[in-house]
C-alpha cells in the first residue's frame, strides 16, 4: 500500500485512543526525523505495533497528518474555550489565550531542526482541517471581544469578528523559530491588543495607567 495514498478514514467519526496514541508517537518521530524521511515502519516501530496492523488504522502518512492537525485543532479549540472565560485584564487573558492555542506541542514543533516542514506538511495535508480549526477559534475570540465590550471592560471600533480575525492573522505571523522567540512575540501582542482595545476605556474613566 503506498504511504501517501488519501485518508480512507472518515475524519468525524470519534477518535479512538489507539489512533491517539498512533498520532502521539509519529508526532515525536516527525519531529526527529522529519516527515519526509519518515517511514510507515518507522511510525509502526515507535507505536510499538506491526506495519501491517499500522495500517488498519491509517493508509499512510498523509492520514495521520491529518489526524494530528485535527487533534491539535480539538485541543485548542478546548483549550482557548476555557482561557478566555477566566478574569484578568485584556491583556492577561489575550496572553493566556494565545499560550493555549499554541498548545503543549507547538514546543517541540518549532524547537525541532524540521519545525519549518512539520507546519509547511500540515498545512498542505491539511488545508480544510486548518481553515475549519481557525474559523473556531476565530469564533471563540469574536465572542470573548462582544462579552468584554458589553460589560464595558473595552472599546471596539471594529466588528468582534473582524477584530478576532486580525488577532489570529497577528498570532499567526509570529509562528516562527525557536519558541522562546515565539513566546516572546506571544506576549507583546498581547499587551498591544491588550492596551489598544481597553485603552479608551480607562481614558473615558480618568486612569491614565493602561492594563
Amino acid at each position: 500500500m503506498r504511504e501517501d495514498m488519501p485518508s480512507l478514514q472518515s475524519e468525524d467519526r470519534q477518535t479512538t485512543s489507539r489512533e491517539t496514541e498512533i498520532c502521539e508517537a509519529a508526532f515525536d518521530v516527525f519531529a526527529r526525523y522529519g516527515v519526509r524521511k519518515t517511514s510507515m515502519q518507522d511510525i509502526a516501530r515507535a507505536a510499538g505495533m506491526s506495519r501491517p496492523a499500522l495500517y488498519q488504522y491509517f493508509p499512510g502518512k498523509e492520514a495521520i497528518a491529518r489526524h494530528l492537525v485535527g487533534l491539535f485543532f480539538e485541543a485548542a479549540e478546548a483549550a482557548v474555550r476555557e482561557a478566555l472565560c477566566q478574569p484578568g485584564t485584556p491583556s492577561e487573558i489575550l496572553a493566556r489565550a494565545f499560550r493555549a492555542k499554541a498548545g503543549a506541542r507547538f514546543e517541540a514543533i518549532l524547537d525541532s531542526p524540521h519545525g519549518q516542514e512539520l507546519i509547511e506538511v500540515g498545512n498542505a495535508t491539511s488545508a480544510d482541517i486548518v481553515a475549519d480549526g481557525e474559523a473556531r477559534l476565530a469564533a471563540l475570540f469574536a465572542d470573548w471581544l462582544s462579552r468584554e465590550a458589553m460589560a464595558g471592560r473595552i472599546i471596539l471600533i471594529e466588528p468582534p469578528e473582524a477584530m478576532a480575525r486580525t488577532i489570529l492573522a497577528a498570532l499567526d505571523g509570529v509562528k516562527a523559530p525557536p519558541f522562546a522567540a515565539f513566546e516572546a512575540h506571544m506576549s507583546r501582542l498581547a499587551r498591544l491588543f491588550g492596551r489598544g482595545l481597553s485603552a479608551k476605556v480607562e481614558t473615558r474613566s480618568g486612569n491614565s495607567s493602561i492594563a
